[in-house]
């Protein structure tokens, strides 16, 4: 995995009580790079395992290959360059997003039925929880009710920094959140990403966060 993705994924582990109690829960990290539909397979047999009483819920961090994913809510029209990479119908929420290497993916797999069953708050909890690990790297996000994922001002604009997708079955979710920390965001070029037109996309690379970060971690040496 990369260095700086996994030190973001070192972040959200820390702050790991925004999405609630997670005593019992069990964290992966994945090094190499984990093809789409490898990951989907494992979700679906892992959210199985939780419903029945098998397996613990868990939270999974990755980075893919470069891909697009539609989820249920995509429109034709968004795919701007099918032939670009690959494309794959995701079951999530949401609309196309964009997955690579330098994104950080966090497939958050819990069981609702012991935590409540509200999936607006899940959402929420996501969000809260991208945004605690961004403050690390002084960097403000914030969740919007009319746009999905976490968003931070660069500049004059807003732009995305996390997409957020979940899918519940039986009240345990899978699929989460993906945070841009250091992706080529040209590969975003082929997809109206999220579906929203007038707003972008950013990472921590180009807010700079990671390049301050680096000063004052060797300031501190």
């Amino acid at each position: 995995m990369d260095q700086a993705v996994a030190a973001f994924a070192e972040k959200l582990v820390a702050h790991r009580e925004a999405l609630g109690d997670l005593t019992g829960v069990e964290w992966r990290t994945s090094a190499d790079l984990v093809p789409y539909e490898a990951a989907v397979s494992a979700m679906e047999d892992r959210a199985a395992a939780i419903l029945a009483g098998e397996a613990p819920e868990l939270v999974w961090f990755l980075e893919h290959p470069p891909l697009y994913t539609a989820g249920t809510s995509a429109k034709v029209g968004d795919l701007l360059d099918a032939a670009r990479f690959p494309v794959h119908a995701a079951g999530r929420g949401g609309q196309y997003t964009y997955h690579g290497p330098g994104q950080l993916v966090a497939y958050v797999l819990l069981d609702l039925n012991r935590r409540g069953r509200d999936v607006r708050r899940h959402v929420r909890h996501l969000e809260d929880w991208v945004i605690a690990a961004l403050a690390d790297y002084g960097v403000a996000g914030a969740a919007r009710d009319d746009r999905p994922g976490v968003w931070v001002r660069d500049g004059a604009r807003e732009d995305k920094i996390a997409a957020i997708g979940v899918r519940v079955r039986r009240w345990v979710t899978f699929h989460g959140t993906a945070i841009n920390v250091r992706p080529d965001l040209s590969h975003y070029a082929g997809i109206v990403p999220c579906g929203i037109e007038d707003a972008g996309v950013t990472s921590l690379e180009r807010l700079g966060a990671l390049r301050e970060r680096a000063e004052v971690s060797a300031a501190a040496r």
